[in-house]
């Protein structure tokens, strides 16, 4: 190679270096320039974006008129997060409503304070002990926080659209300041985790899914929005609760709802044109509606389909692992699924896929996946026999005869049908807690798995399908056990240990919402949900696996995100969506290698860093 031709390239490779990290632009070097406010003095300390407490230094002061409003002493972030973390730990039984309020909705309340002072310090502090308060600011405390927002409620945070806005949500949009948005996160409260229509209490879910796309993907907090649709409630305690935040009348049904819907996409969309948006517990008969309707014309996912999903493929893949077969060998796995909502559902077309694409896409490879599967829902085992099937479960009902010869009918129940099949995995999707009663658990001894595997992926706790150490004392030490909320391990004495996984959504939605911004892709494809699973299946080592450990502490998130987001962007490349994010175009995304790709996503994620903050004058 000639000098000229060797110089060329190094200049390239100089140039994509110094481009993908100037690629950092808002994300993260907000934290590293001076940020420009048009405020000062209390107005700067009542907003949570700009306060930092007595970290403001003495220039600072005097800059923004803060001399003498703050106590004299400058305090850096650590000596600040010391003082709340010793401060949490006295406030939080005083921060209890009695006997009855739990310890961990006092946390909640406590963090949540902070949250509304200083935005920074707050997700300082979720990071740096995210295992101890991921439970706090999502499942399982945000299903107490949703079932009490009413009482809760102190302060707006995010934005509520209602079927009274029908005609003005184009211009609502615009009362919200942030002048760009990445990340939106919308619900309508009908069927919040397992506890049902909740109404407008389910913007906690939205909040709660907001701060794991900070803490764990580096969204910027300035550039999330959490959304509540408010159609009504079909919930008769809060039609006839005089303190009842939203709006008293019975759900919109049909055309009328879809309408509203329409309006709200629209008008996000308009004003945000690369925005992504999540949406979050609508019940099963909206969710896969909305999914179709809006899946190739917006960038959006719906979690409760395509995340649970992907986390329970991850899980399933790695239960294969765990009995020291290759991941090939999934589409020999015979499961049964207890549950038929959108969770279970969404599940099922996705391990239903995955098996397929192992068997070669054919046709046949789909009627041989689809053959691995029996579906119990509260009406019993699903088949061809029964009236009025959902047609999104139609194609996993088992044909009638074909039963008969397992000695199964039309609505045999979960224990009858765990005794006949004898499977490979039992997978609780069904948000009733204790089914896998004792029963079922024994039924499951008769497993032709060499290593069984029990997931009971409900939430929250209450709702789990059965706890870690049922599983584990009644089939011992040989099964892989996982969960939607977290248990602690079992100790099973003589040193061995029942790990209990907790096989939560967040190990993948923040993943997804990264890899899809940073890639500029215009959808969200199944291949990358697809390759979101896999990175997960992949990302514990084989040593852990074969202990049990199929997914990995949460103690590790930002590392699973940061790769889960450049699978997700190598799979939109691959399918030819990518379309490059602020100065890196789709060109010189391209032409990243596989170090490079993980420094521009590691670039990109948002740190809590307090910024300088300059003064200017509207």
């Amino acid at each position: 190679m000639g000098i000229g031709n060797t110089l060329r390239l190094s200049s390239r490779m100089l140039h994509r270096r110094i481009l993908y990290s100037s690629a950092r632009s808002f994300t993260t070097t907000e934290g590293h320039r001076p940020t420009i406010v048009h405020k000062r003095s209390l107005d700067i300390l009542h907003d949570p974006w700009f306060n930092k407490g007595t970290a403001f230094t003495m220039t600072e002061r005097d800059r923004l008129d803060l001399r003498g409003l703050l106590p004299p002493s400058v305090m850096d972030s650590e000596q600040q997060i010391q003082r709340f973390m010793t401060d949490l730990k006295r406030l939080e039984e005083q921060a209890r409503d009695g006997p009855s309020d739990p310890n961990a909705l006092a946390k909640w309340r406590i963090l949540n304070r902070l949250h509304d002072r200083n935005e920074t310090m707050y997700y300082k502090v979720l990071i740096a002990n995210i295992e101890e308060y991921a439970p706090i600011v999502y499942t399982p405390t945000v299903g107490l926080v949703c079932q009490n927002y009413s009482g809760l409620f102190r302060r707006p945070r995010g934005m509520y659209f209602s079927s009274e806005d029908r005609g003005e949500m184009m211009s609502m949009v615009y009362n919200w300041p942030a002048e760009q948005v990445d990340m939106i996160v919308v619900t309508d409260g009908s069927r919040i985790l397992g506890l049902g229509d909740l109404g407008i209490h389910g913007i906690g879910i939205s909040v709660g899914k907001l701060d794991l796309y900070v803490a764990a993907a580096g969204i910027n907090p300035q550039r999330v929005l959490p959304v509540m649709i408010d159609v009504g409630t079909n919930n008769e305690k809060l039609l006839k609760d005089p303190l009842y935040l939203g709006l008293q009348q019975h759900r919109l049904e049909n055309d009328e709802y879809i309408e509203v819907i329409d309006e709200f996409m629209e008008a996000v969309f308009t004003r945000w044109p690369h925005v992504i948006v999540q949406f979050e517990d609508f019940q099963s008969k909206w969710a896969f509606k909305l999914l179709q309707r809006y899946r190739n014309r917006y960038r959006m996912f719906n979690d409760d389909v395509q995340g649970t999903a992907g986390v329970a493929i991850a899980g399933l893949l790695g239960a294969v692992r765990a009995q020291g077969r290759p991941m090939l060998d999934f589409p020999k796995m015979k499961i049964v699924v207890a549950g038929a909502g959108s969770a279970g559902i969404g599940v099922l077309n996705t391990a239903r896929k995955t098996m397929a694409r192992m068997l070669g896409n054919t046709e046949t490879a789909f009627e041989s996946a689809q053959s691995q599967f029996w579906v119990v829902d509260a009406q019993g085992l699903i088949t061809e026999g029964r009236d009025n099937i959902d047609p999104e479960a139609q194609p996993f009902a088992r044909k009638t005869k074909e039963m008969e010869r397992q000695g199964l009918k039309e609505g045999a129940s979960l224990v009858e049908v765990v005794r006949e099949v004898k499977p490979d995995v039992l997978l609780g999707l069904s948000a009733v807690g204790g089914l896998f009663s004792k029963e079922v658990l024994e039924a499951m001894k008769g497993s032709t798995s060499t290593r069984p595997a029990i997931f009971a992926m409900s939430n929250p706790t209450k709702n789990a399908e059965c706890t870690a150490q049922e599983a584990f004392s009644i089939l011992g030490d040989n099964i892989i056990f996982a969960s939607g909320s977290p248990f602690k391990n079992v100790d099973l004495g003589n040193g061995h240990v029942g790990h209990c996984n907790q096989g939560n959504n967040m190990y993948l939605f923040p993943g997804i919402g990264l890899g899809v911004l940073l890639s500029g892709t215009p959808i969200v494809s199944d291949g990358m949900l697809q390759a979101a699973a896999e990175c997960l299946a992949a990302y514990m080592s084989e040593e852990e696996v074969l202990k049990g450990i199929i997914y990995p502490p949460i103690s590790r998130i930002r590392d699973i995100t940061k790769r889960i987001a450049a699978a997700v962007i190598k799979e939109a490349i691959e399918e030819d969506l990518v379309g490059g994010y602020r100065e890196m175009d789709a060109r010189e995304l391209k032409k990243l290698n596989e170090e490079e790709l993980m420094a521009y996503v590691e670039n990109n994620m948002w740190s809590p860093e307090y910024p300088t903050l300059v003064y200017k004058d509207d």
